[in-house]
């Protein structure tokens, strides 16, 4: 079988797989014209989010079999034409799960602790101990929605805190010793902080709005590490201003590229100038999952699958 490399990864990749007698070909540079039209002469492809896989691209790719994503989310890819056309989809949640759940968590106790807001006072010559009075994880009820490999990694990273975890999924029955599993109208009565697990789906498009957080009974802190797209940014900042959202701290962001490597390109949104000026919101260039270890894992999981699958 011939693959071909889309994007660079962890080097025990290509080792394994040539390892395994698979003819490993790169290209980092080509424009997707240039790729389709070589396509048909490969059995996979490994990519991260280089571009989108459309149907344009699988009826050019006659012979693949399988596509290989290291990363978790699928979204750029045509996965319901991909399986019409018996192309196997092999992503890598499992690689980078545990990241996500020590990044999400790291956000939480920086924004609770003011820690990020400290730093820059003292570094500026402020010593500020009132202005900067924490507040302790211990006592809450933290809310995660979305509760696949990600959820339940943030939730077992949560297992050292005095903190009831509380999770809400369309998917029955996912609950387990970590979280327990409620109703829409259980988690919205009940807890203080809000983490999101979600893939990027229809369903999941821009489902954190004013409708959705206004149906919170307290106010509330939100955390996303998973797509900037199920997010209303200036609906989020409105609750923000008015103390319905206390902070937030968000990996990923609705400006995004599908390819998440840059941010927008033309004039600065409003919303966003408000996030970057605030103190209560806390902010990174979607690297939850982005760790020196899980670039290992997400290349050794996807080696894995692949050998399980067709050798």
């Amino acid at each position: 079988m011939k693959i071909l490399h889309l994007d660079t990864n962890h080097p025990l990749l290509l080792e394994q797989l040539n390892g395994l007698g698979f003819t490993n070909h790169e290209d980092y540079t080509s424009s997707k014209e240039a790729v389709e039209a070589k396509i048909a002469k490969y059995d996979g492809i490994i990519i991260r989010s280089r571009f989108t896989i459309d149907k344009t691209f699988l009826d050019a790719a006659k012979n693949l079999k399988f596509i290989g994503r290291v990363g978790a989310g699928v979204e750029n890819i045509d996965g319901d034409y991909a399986r019409e056309k018996n192309v196997t989809l092999i992503a890598a949640p499992e690689g980078n799960r545990n990241a996500v759940g020590e990044h999400t968590l790291g956000m939480i106790l920086s924004l609770f602790n003011k820690l990020n807001k400290a730093d820059h006072e003292v570094r500026s010559g402020k010593w500020l101990r009132e202005a900067n009075r924490g507040i302790e994880l211990d006592g809450k009820t933290v809310g995660l929605i979305g509760y696949g490999n990600m959820g339940n990694a943030f939730a077992k990273k949560l297992q050292g805190f005095e903190v009831e975890v509380l999770c809400y999924d369309i998917k029955p029955n996912v609950g387990n010793h970590f979280a327990r599993q409620v109703s829409l109208e259980e988690f919205q009565e009940k807890v203080d902080v809000v983490s999101l697990h979600t893939p990027q789906t229809p369903l999941t498009m821009h489902m954190i709005k004013s409708e959705f957080i206004s149906g919170f009974a307290k106010p509330f802190w939100f955390f996303n590490t998973a797509r900037g797209k199920s997010v209303v940014t200036s609906d989020l900042v409105s609750a923000l201003k008015s103390g319905k959202i206390l902070g937030a701290g968000l990996d990923v962001l609705e400006y995004e590229k599908a390819s998440f490597e840059s941010l927008f390109t033309t004039e600065m949104p409003e919303a966003f100038q408000y996030l970057i000026q605030a103190d209560n919101v806390l902010l990174t260039p979607h690297v939850a999952g982005w760790t020196l270890e899980s670039k290992i894992k997400l290349a050794q999981t996807i080696v894995d699958k692949i050998k399980a699958k067709f050798f």
